[in-house]
């Protein structure tokens, strides 16, 4: 218990703000699912008074989205106290056999793997291409296989498509010198992505570096409450990234690049590591910032009807919001509606969505008529996990022959000149 961040649960005063910013409050309507019940409940922890088996599973049901944080009017640093019950809770409760597979193929195994992550992406590939999915989503035999998000997510995949990482073009005016953070599953499976987001970096004048032994940003381990593995992969990160100097570490990921900003704070206690992941966070920026600070050269238009979906973690641990938001509106022909309950969480953050399938679909369900009502053509994100959690929403509300989702690089490259055709 000591591990648990009970100093900083004094700071809330249990004012109430934080309810209606809540998506699991909102949804299951408990006090042990709001950010001031489970503060309290860690508090408790601490002192004794209950027992860890009474805190799993409101902490087991935090999305970590963080609103909490930007509604607060005391500065309650939750986040801090979230990781700390996740840890204990990893610590002592014996995980469950296939929560032990996960953590060792995947956490530790495949997402810090480049090599993995290519076998992985080479076998999606032949499963999508060699016509093997279309055999098997007509069999109906994957809801029966699998659990029922990872079913209906399996449908919501890209297409897959190889890395063709282009030579390095140095630009003849270079505004900045960048390096680009690929990311793991979003570099496998969103590959393309990475490619024009690196096109429109260069397209604006700056000198794009892609780091060979980058490695994952460690951000699904930390919310799993792996913290050792979560520790080592943000060690391997700054060590990658201090091989030469760059005025900005950029990313396209809503999620992994909270987590790079977060590195800091994750090594605050280890004294020889400390100064240098603060270094390595200042120097993060998501790529909208510096597309548009930079300045566009839109070629040209799109004329449909669009929403944009924030990534939380984009908005209350980066505290960006309005280059994106810049860089929708300043489209040519795009028309810009902004919905009800924008910043609303869509439910997936990281993997909620696959562990707690039914309650991610009921925050799901409770954005969808938001987005309905604004009656788009295109609905805009800046995470991977939001864009399959908003494809599921689309398709579940049988929209998914009116309304593309893409991500905003994918939107941007396609009206700027010299981007499209490049990748």
């Amino acid at each position: 218990m000591a591990k648990l961040a009970y100093e900083e649960t004094f700071d809330c005063v249990q004012c109430g703000y934080c309810l209606p910013a809540c998506p699991t409050y909102q949804t299951m309507e408990k006090e042990t699912h709001s950010p001031r019940g489970r503060i309290n409940l860690v508090k408790m922890a601490a002192e004794g008074k209950i027992s860890t088996d009474e805190l799993k599973e409101p902490i087991d049901l935090c999305l970590g989205c963080r609103a909490c944080e930007t509604a607060c009017p005391t500065n309650v640093q939750y986040g801090r106290i979230l990781e700390s019950a996740k840890e204990v809770l990893a610590e002592s409760h014996q995980p469950s056999l296939a929560q032990r597979l996960v953590e060792k193929t995947v956490f530790k195994g495949l997402l810090p793997s480049d090599k993995m992550l290519r076998v992985l992406e080479f076998g999606l590939q032949t499963y999508q291409k060699s016509g093997a999915q279309t055999l098997v989503q007509k069999s109906g035999i994957l809801p029966k296989l699998l659990p029922q998000g990872m079913a209906e997510f399996e449908a919501m995949m890209p297409a897959i498509k190889r890395r063709k990482r282009k030579k390095q073009i140095t630009p003849t005016s270079t505004k900045d010198r960048v390096a680009y953070f690929t990311g793991c599953l979003m570099d496998t499976m969103f590959g393309s992505i990475n490619e024009q987001a690196i096109a429109l970096l260069e397209r604006v004048g700056c000198d794009v570096h892609v780091i060979p032994s980058q490695s994952c940003c460690g951000a699904l381990q930390h919310h799993a409450g792996d913290i050792e593995t979560a520790k080592m992969l943000a060690k391997k990160n700054i060590d990658a990234f201090e091989e030469e100097q760059y005025d900005y570490i950029v990313s396209s990921i809503g999620g992994c690049g909270a987590m790079l900003m977060e590195y800091g704070e994750l090594l605050r206690q280890e004294s020889e590591w400390h100064e240098r992941a603060e270094q390595f966070a200042n120097k993060h920026v998501d790529v909208s910032i510096i597309l548009e600070k930079n300045g566009l050269p839109f070629s040209g238009t799109l004329n449909k009807t669009a929403v944009y979906q924030p990534s939380c973690h984009m908005t209350h641990v980066q505290k960006n919001t309005s280059a994106p938001l810049a860089l929708i509106q300043g489209i040519p022909g795009l028309t810009y509606v902004e919905i009800d309950k924008q910043e609303m969480c869509c439910g997936s953050a990281g993997i909620y969505n696959l562990l707690h399938y039914e309650e991610a679909t009921a925050i799901l369900d409770k954005k969808m008529p938001y987005v309905q009502k604004a009656k788009p053509d295109l609905l805009i994100t800046t995470n991977p996990g939001c864009h399959l959690q908003m494809k599921l929403g689309i398709q579940r509300a049988g929209l998914a022959e009116k309304i593309e989702v893409k991500h905003l690089v994918e939107v941007l490259a396609e009206v700027t000149e010299g981007v499209r055709n490049d990748v």
